[in-house]
């Protein structure tokens, strides 16, 4: 299925609060595949699990990334409060013992993340010629007017 492109130049409705969560694996070591793999295989069920409960879980939306060495997931959700409730969920703990027992403290893998929790008003985007992607998918799709064509004049605080 192709996206629809909307051509021009959009932007998002700042006016929500959000949380950017960058979630993402390095393999240090290709060989050691029993180690690294069984992280990477554990990301599917949980985006699965983000995706069928969106709404009661607060997640929004996500885009991935994989390189040669390294994944990259953004996130998207509601709060900071629903993102660690996330934590605490039994798919997300068992992928973290898992991790533990198999590969932490060791070279081979490496997690990390990074959390962002942005106010409203604090945040701008710009989308031209591209179909609804990262916060264009979460928030209203905006067409960019006269008063909000610059960078500056689409920051705005409530």
């Amino acid at each position: 299925m192709v996206d629809k492109v909307y051509t021009g130049r959009y932007t998002v409705d700042n006016t929500e609060d959000i949380v950017v969560f960058i979630i993402g694996m390095r393999v240090n070591n290709r060989l050691a595949v029993h180690k690294w793999f069984p992280v990477f295989k554990a990301m599917p069920a949980m985006i699965k699990e983000l995706y069928t409960h969106k709404e009661e879980l607060g997640f929004l939306s996500m885009e991935s990334y994989f390189g040669l060495k390294t994944t990259t997931m953004i996130q998207y959700w509601r709060s900071l409060e629903d993102l660690l409730a996330y934590a605490k969920n039994e798919k997300h703990l068992a992928a973290w013992k898992q991790f533990n027992q198999r590969a932490g403290n060791t070279e081979t893998v490496g997690i990390y993340h990074e959390t962002y929790q942005i106010n409203k008003g604090t945040y701008e985007s710009i989308y031209v010629n591209m179909p609804l992607y990262g916060l264009g998918k979460v928030l209203p799709h905006i067409p960019v007017i006269a008063e909000k064509s610059s960078a500056r004049q689409r920051f705005h605080k409530h």
